[in-house]
């Protein structure tokens, strides 16, 4: 770890990189570029393997602007919470290694986190580059959206407390990528508010084989993962009675097949 230190930051931007060295300086000048003096960077290494990456990771550790972070490869989650263990501020921001965030993200996050205490996450919209461009239009909180697949990225401007009450960010799940929607899951389920902001406040890079493609073709891991860690919110809203999509429907049902699969032998489920 650098020698970085930082006096009473209000913000950590976590960036976790694992064989992403050629993007990580285009993200780190997307923070600084914000010009703020508050703002604490911390990298984390996730035992990055290709040699350029090898080499960036070196040149960042002679940089004091930030603190970096080296250690065996983990995956994401376990570095996004590695890196915010070591962070020092109550706010946080994670960004990946390939993106980029627009300076109005950390002004505007802080002053709605600082000005509405039951608002836990906020959020804006984004702007495609690379092998797609457009804009991402990620539109206001909407629970029965949520429930039905996740739609905001893990960029987003959130309280330490929410981290520390989700428990960190899940390991282990079986699409890579996907930590993001079980983590957002748990914020709901525990109570905090999400704030949007109609603006695009981070661009996100699309590469051939990004995470995004590749969870949507494993849809049913990912739903089967879910019900069995979440299946307590979807049954409550169940209860609620409230008219609800088809798709939360089908992971209800989901919830209810997957809890009758542990509860009954599957020696007597053969024979009903």
């Amino acid at each position: 770890m650098s020698d970085a230190t930082f006096m009473n930051p209000k913000l950590s931007v976590v960036i976790p990189c694992y064989n992403h060295g050629q993007f990580v300086q285009e993200a780190l000048e997307s923070v600084f570029a914000a010009g703020r003096n508050d703002i604490e960077v911390i990298v984390v290494d996730d035992g990055s393997t290709d040699p350029r990456t090898i080499q960036e990771m070196r040149t960042l550790s002679r940089d004091p602007r930030l603190t970096l972070i080296q250690q065996k490869n983990q995956g994401l989650a376990a570095a996004r919470n590695n890196a915010i263990s070591a962070a020092a501020a109550d706010y946080l921001l994670p960004l990946d290694a390939d993106n980029r965030i627009r300076p109005a993200y950390l002004e505007h996050g802080i002053a709605v986190l600082d000005a509405k205490p039951k608002i836990g996450v906020v959020y804006g919209d984004a702007e495609y580059f690379g092998a797609r461009t457009g804009p991402w239009k990620v539109g206001p909180f909407d629970r029965e959206r949520l429930l039905e697949w996740n739609y905001i990225d893990a960029c987003a401007v959130i309280r330490r407390e929410v981290w520390e009450k989700n428990g960190g960010y899940r390991g282990g799940m079986p699409v890579m990528g996907l930590e993001d929607w079980d983590f957002w899951l748990k914020t709901y389920a525990n109570g905090w508010q999400f704030e949007y902001i109609p603006e695009v406040l981070f661009e996100y890079r699309v590469m051939p084989g990004s995470m995004i493609h590749r969870a949507r073709a494993q849809a049913q891991a990912t739903e089967e993962f879910i019900a069995d860690h979440h299946g307590r919110l979807y049954r409550a809203i169940w209860m609620e009675r409230q008219s609800v999509s088809r798709t939360t429907q089908h992971l209800l049902r989901l919830v209810r097949q997957r809890m009758r699969d542990r509860l009954i032998p599957a020696g007597l489920r053969a024979r009903n």
